[in-house]
């Protein structure tokens, strides 16, 4: 991974993106990896007009790790203000997850919350039936703060789910 380079992403990666971060979190492409949604959730993780909006938006800055001219994954920070910045959509091309790109984009997404945002504070929220990835992200420093947060089961932007009991719990790690 030492051709690896992290960049913003900007107007022109909207479709490409788009397409990238469905393969890694939804359908029979994610399977590959051990990250998806695919047994939870079907329809969008994503679409164009969310991705147009957050990169237009300068409280959010979505981060691209290329390597050889192809997107290998990919961060988005969104600031929260006060301090916090939100973690998202953290993607990894499906066959290459293990590899530790996925803690390369939290390091940089982290780096870049406390550069642009001055975040001291960073947290994420991931579906609580998605243990194996809770764990993961524990081990990348993370805690459980002990919130929980309604999944958007009744808006097909964020996908559609295949069970009723879904919901969000809130991880959180300090900057400083």
């Amino acid at each position: 991974m030492n051709d690896l380079t992290f960049r913003p992403a900007t107007l022109d990666d909207v479709d490409r993106l788009q397409a990238f971060v469905h393969a890694a979190y939804r359908g029979d492409s994610a399977r590959k990896g051990w990250t998806h949604e695919a047994d939870l959730l079907d329809g969008q993780r994503t679409d164009v007009e969310a991705l147009r909006a957050m990169i237009e938006d300068p409280t959010y800055v979505t981060l691209l790790a290329e390597r050889d001219g192809g997107l290998a994954g990919c961060v988005s920070v969104n600031d929260k203000g006060e301090g916090l910045s939100y973690l998202g959509m953290l993607s990894v091309e499906p066959e290459r997850q293990g590899e530790g790109l996925g803690r390369k984009l939290i390091a940089a997404a982290e780096a870049e919350a406390r550069s642009r945002f001055g975040a001291s504070r960073m947290e994420m929220t991931v579906i609580v039936q998605r243990r194996e990835l809770i764990d993961w992200y524990i081990r990348c420093g993370y805690a459980e703060t002990g919130e929980t947060r309604p999944f958007p089961s009744t808006d097909p932007r964020f996908g559609l789910p295949r069970r009723d009991d879904l919901a969000f719990v809130v991880l959180a790690r300090d900057l400083t």
